[in-house]
């Protein structure tokens, strides 16, 4: 006789087993070793990865699944790491199925908002059509909005993809990004965007000790090196630059080793009277970076 109550479905599962047999566990190590510091955010994305994992085989058992929302908004300043997170994410949520085919778009509102009337429709469609199946990373996300300007047309672009990311959220994952503040002021002028996005994560700033080991591991990909004293310099340049007008973490770190690099080369070249060492030619000295506009200029940045 059928009493009218269903079964419990049944089964066992390894969760540890499955979450090494999708290969997340491969990714998630690339992103330690690709990302210094940003305990937080690796936490976070881990987090997300067990959630989805869980929901997977929930429904794999037979057990009552509602489609999760994945929209996410990453906050912080430039040079975070917050392109690179998004990456490693649509990686993720391809190998967990959730995405057709794992691949990152990266745009901006130029590449979204037209300039005349009829131009933004197509742009944005457009973006979305090479997105599907992935992962949108829209950087910057708050200048799509200019409530100021009658004539933009940054809301016709926010219209179509907020109906896209509520009746395509099984094929498309979108990721707003940029500064906190500005965010949060977007995301008040516009609760459509809040109201589907379920993951905030912010990116904290690097310290001086990350961003020197960012410079190190920079320069060891290069097969460059920094000397002790050259060392102590870039820890002194860190700390110095940090304070100055338009820094931006790790880029900035990257673009102050390619101006020492410049310099390296330049010495080199110039006091060489004969054949060099191969050693000398990867070796940074401490000339090399105090030569930098930080330390011989008072407020500049280079």
């Amino acid at each position: 006789m059928n009493s009218g109550v269903q079964s419990s479905p049944s089964g066992k599962v390894d969760l540890k087993a499955q979450f090494a047999a999708t290969g997340i566990s491969e990714v998630l190590d690339t992103l330690n070793r690709e990302l210094i510091g940003l305990v937080p955010v690796k936490k976070r994305i881990r987090e997300i990865a067990a959630l989805l994992l869980i929901d997977r085989e929930r429904k794999r058992l037979g057990l009552s699944v509602s489609p999760p929302t994945l929209h996410m908004s990453f906050t912080g300043n430039p040079g975070t790491g917050k392109t690179t997170v998004a990456l490693r994410m649509a990686q993720i949520l391809h190998k967990m199925g959730y995405v057709r085919e794992g691949h990152l778009v990266s745009v901006t509102r130029d590449d979204l908002v037209g300039q005349y009337i009829g131009h933004t429709a197509p742009k944005t469609k457009e973006v979305l059509k090479r997105a599907m199946g992935g992962v949108l990373f829209i950087d910057e996300a708050y200048y799509l909005y200019k409530p100021d300007n009658e004539r933009d047309y940054g809301q016709e672009a926010i219209e179509i993809l907020l109906q896209v990311m509520e009746n395509q959220r099984d094929d498309l994952v979108v990721i707003l990004a940029g500064y906190a503040d500005r965010m949060d002021r977007f995301f008040s002028s516009n609760p459509g965007f809040r109201s589907r996005i379920a993951h905030h994560i912010d990116f904290p700033d690097y310290g001086d000790g990350e961003l020197l080991e960012i410079a190190e591991k920079m320069l060891e990909q290069q097969n460059y090196k920094l000397d002790g004293p050259a060392r102590k310099a870039m820890m002194e340049y860190v700390g110095k630059r940090r304070t100055q007008p338009h820094f931006a973490n790790a880029r900035s770190i990257r673009n102050a080793l390619d101006r020492t690099r410049l310099r390296q080369a330049n010495r080199i070249f110039e006091l060489s009277q004969g054949p060099i060492d191969v050693s000398e030619l990867s070796l940074i000295r401490e000339s090399d970076v105090r030569a930098s506009r930080v330390f011989t200029e008072k407020g500049k940045s280079e």
